[in-house]
């Protein structure tokens, strides 16, 4: 086993590889990162027998001393390394930590609860860019990785804890398993009001006919979980009659897309996903914004219009909690997706049918009957935080986003 570390020298790993060549050493594993100008290598090596190990270590030791780096060469037998595989094939899990900031006090409290259960911490990651000091950049964000291994007793246990943790600190904190399926989503599904956009649209319909506070109350309960979503949207709707259809226009001019939806969509259309909004709220708002940010399925509630006014009335089934689970399972079968393969957003208790079907169930600034009992939960940062719990950097969106024109893309999306 050879480790080394040292002040600017990632050239160094080819030069030692050339030492090992000189007896066939076999490569059994290897890691090579760097912090800032701090280089640090990890190498365990098969020697064939026979080599001279002694002169083999000497070798390393001098080739890294001419750059000024410091080395430790440690001989693992047989049956050391044996056992060091054996341990290889137990669960790996990642620990994302993301916030507009991070202080170490988060760092060591999350570290210290997958320690407690158990796991091994392997390697911790920045996936969001580094940040400059000086005011008049973009909001800050910081984004840490945590990949830990080992057999772990009691997932819900150790699920629970990170979210109380967050909850005490104000930061996001999700747990997932490292599965095949983590960079191979294909399918997002996406909530709308409050979550793709910045509002309930039928409260702010609601406002134009002097209903505002009594339609808002009934909503905020019905996103509670407190009420029965098809009954009291049906009753709101029934509050809107009469509105006349001129106002809906002006609602929909008015409405503001949800923080971080444009570049999170902007980026999964560029990675091939499908996209799907699943709402209970109204097809006219689901249709622009289909058009806006180039989703491919819209599935919403029709309100119905006569003569120019509303009648207070849906055209069909409302689209609720159970239907929207029902419409992510029939996409996914149409695109040909395991349900592993499927991202869910939302942040009322009518979405967490879906939510919990869903790979990938994700309560967005959701209510607290929601955030406890979905997968995942982001508060902190804006939509485009998932990116996050897909494992993309930063660094690795700025050159997607860049390598190609997306207004280009989008008006040459066909979409359904």
């Amino acid at each position: 086993m050879i480790r080394a570390t040292g002040d600017g020298a990632q050239e160094l790993t080819s030069h030692l590889l050339a030492v090992l060549a000189g007896c066939d050493a076999r490569i059994l594993d290897i890691g090579q990162s760097a912090v800032h100008n701090l280089f640090m290598l990890g190498m365990l090596v098969e020697v064939p027998a026979g080599a001279d190990c002694f002169m083999l270590e000497t070798a390393v030791m001098r080739t890294a001393a001419e750059f000024g780096v410091q080395v430790r060469c440690t001989l693992m037998s047989n049956e050391e390394y044996a056992d060091w595989v054996a341990t290889q094939g137990k669960g790996r899990f990642l620990i994302t930590v993301f916030a507009p900031a991070i202080i170490t006090r988060h760092l060591a409290s999350v570290l210290d609860i997958v320690s407690g259960a158990g796991l091994s911490l392997d390697r911790v990651d920045r996936l969001s860019e580094r940040e400059a000091l000086s005011a008049g950049g973009p909001a800050p964000r910081m984004c840490l990785e945590v990949q830990a291994s080992g057999a772990l007793a009691d997932q819900d246990a150790l699920r629970a804890a990170l979210m109380n943790l967050a909850a005490q600190t104000g930061i996001d904190i999700a747990f997932q398993q490292d599965t095949i399926y983590r960079r191979n989503r294909r399918l997002i599904a996406f909530d709308m009001d409050s979550t793709l956009i910045q509002c309930e649209v039928i409260d702010e319909l609601a406002k134009r006919v002097g209903v505002g506070a009594q339609v808002s109350a009934i909503t905020e309960a019905a996103m509670r979980g407190e009420l029965n979503f098809k009954q009291s949207f049906e009753r709101r709707v029934g509050l809107l009659r009469g509105l006349p259809e001129a106002a809906i226009a002006e609602v929909v001019a008015s409405v503001r897309l949800m923080d971080g939806a444009e570049r999170l969509t902007a980026t999964l259309r560029r990675l091939g996903y499908k996209m799907a909004i699943l709402s209970g709220g109204f097809t006219f708002m689901g249709r622009e914004l289909q058009k806006r940010l180039g989703i491919h399925y819209v599935h919403a509630n029709e309100l119905d219009i006569e003569n120019g006014v509303v009648t207070g009335r849906i055209r069909g089934d409302v689209v609720d909690g159970d239907g929207k689970a029902r419409l992510l399972r029939s996409i996914a079968k149409q695109e040909n997706l395991s349900l592993q393969q499927v991202i869910a957003v939302g942040d009322g208790a009518n979405d967490l049918p879906m939510l919990k079907i869903a790979g990938l169930g994700v309560a967005f600034r959701a209510k607290p009957v929601v955030r406890a009992s979905a997968g995942h939960s982001i508060s902190t940062l804006g939509l485009d935080g998932i990116l996050y719990l897909l494992g993309l950097r930063d660094r690795e969106l700025t050159l997607l986003l860049d390598s190609a024109d997306l207004d280009d893309d989008a008006t040459a999306l066909a979409v359904e």
